[in-house]
């Protein structure tokens, strides 16, 4: 399979762990993803107001489809306690035809 797939992994940074299992929560409470790992530990080096800083941060995989990711940012930037939180899709260009189509199936239902 090449091309386009209609799913994305959205990218998120959390604080901590509670705060990445309440927004991995309320995104699979609307089935706004169909699955969201949570990568804790990971260490963050960036700028921010000027200076360099350093954080232990959670990183959140969420799976979804395309046409979910504006409902799916919009509720992340809601419940998200940064100023500026990471948000970053990358559209899934192939992969396993199930797995793609379980991704579809799950963010399908209410």
């Amino acid at each position: 399979m090449n091309g386009s797939t209609g799913c994305s992994t959205v990218l998120v940074t959390a604080p901590d762990l509670e705060t990445a299992r309440k927004l991995a929560k309320a995104v699979l409470d609307q089935r706004l993803a169909a699955c969201a790992n949570l990568i804790p530990q990971v260490e963050s080096h960036y700028w921010w107001q000027q200076r360099q800083e350093a954080s232990q941060e959670v990183m959140i995989l969420f799976k979804t489809t395309n046409e979910k990711t504006g409902a799916l940012e919009e509720k992340v930037m809601t419940l998200h306690p940064y100023e500026t939180p990471a948000f970053v899709e990358l559209e899934i260009k192939s992969g396993s035809i199930p797995f793609l189509q379980w991704i579809k199936d799950e963010t399908s239902k209410s």
